[in-house]
Formats: structure tokens, sequence, C-alpha cells
């Protein structure tokens, strides 16, 4: 049965007093699963530790002994990024940025001082391996006779440009 007219219009619906409904979305989206993993962005930090702790030192030779704060600094930062890179975020990585570098600018300055003790002349005649292994307390000694209260401005410098690194390289 066809209908010769249109069906009657349906009244229209009034206008609502707070305007229009907002639209409603899903449900948020999840956080991203972590892309990196701690225990190795830890490993790959101890070996920048080490790698940079090694520059640092020949640093030190080079220029007898004298700090530079711009190296502690980017001590810290090298270590932070890498284990911010390669260890995502993770609440932990941070810290322990900030610890190894406070542990890279110490190894640094140890190796530093062996190398010069290793190469003096009127110093014992020894090797960097034995100034390091066999006179490590003469070693120590030495570096804690040359702090200056300056020095602990380095040791802010490394930890906080750990810290900060590995924070912002995290994925």
């Amino acid at each position: 049965m066809s209908q010769s007219y249109p069906p009657p219009q349906q009244p229209q619906q009034p206008q609502q007093p707070y305007g229009a409904p907002l639209p409603q979305y899903g449900a948020p989206t999840a956080a991203p699963a972590s892309t990196g993993n701690p225990g190795l962005g830890i490993l790959a930090g101890v070996v920048v530790m080490l790698v940079v702790a090694g520059i640092y030192g020949a640093i030190l030779k080079a220029t007898d002994g004298a700090t530079i704060g711009y190296a502690a600094l980017i001590i810290g930062a090298l270590i932070g990024a890498a284990m911010g890179k390669v260890g995502g975020r993770s609440a932990a990585l941070p810290v322990i940025a900030a610890i190894l570098g406070l542990a890279g600018l110490y190894l640094g300055s140890i190796f530093g001082y062996a190398l010069l003790i290793s190469a003096s002349p009127e110093g014992p005649h020894l090797s960097v391996v034995d100034v390091l292994f066999k006179n490590f307390d003469l070693v120590n000694t030495v570096w804690k006779k040359l702090l200056e209260p300056v020095d602990a401005l380095f040791f802010v410098l490394a930890a906080a440009g750990g810290f900060s690194a590995a924070k912002k390289t995290a994925d």
C-alpha cells in the first residue's frame, strides 16, 4: 500500500537550555609500554662511566692536575644520556645516573692522579697499574690533600648532569 501523500512532520525538538551536549569520547589511552630495559641501562651507564673516567684521568694528566668544571658536568651528562637512552623510563635510573656521575668523577680523578704519580720523576717509579692497585692509599691520600672547596661544586655538577640527562633522554 503506497501512500500518495507524505507522512506528517515530526514535531521539532525544543532547544536545550545549555546548548548542545558535549561529545563523549572513549576511554583514555593506556600509557605506552616501557621500551627500555633498566638493567641494560645501568650496564651502559657503568661502561660509559669507566670510559669517561679514563678520558678525564688523561685530561687531568695533560693539565698537570688542574680540574675543569665543565668536564664534571659532561661526565654526568654522558652517563645519564646513555642510561636514559638504553634504560628507558624508570624512576630509579636518574638517581642511579647521579650516583654513577659521582663515581665517574671520583674514579677519573683517582686515575688522573695515578697517571701523574707514575709519570713523576721524583715519585716512585711504578707503573700506573702498580700505583692504582698496590699503592691505592697513596693515590687516595694525594687526592684528599688536593681537594678544594670548589671540588664539591664539581661533584654536584656531575650528579646533576647525570640525573638531568637520564630524565630527559628517556623515551
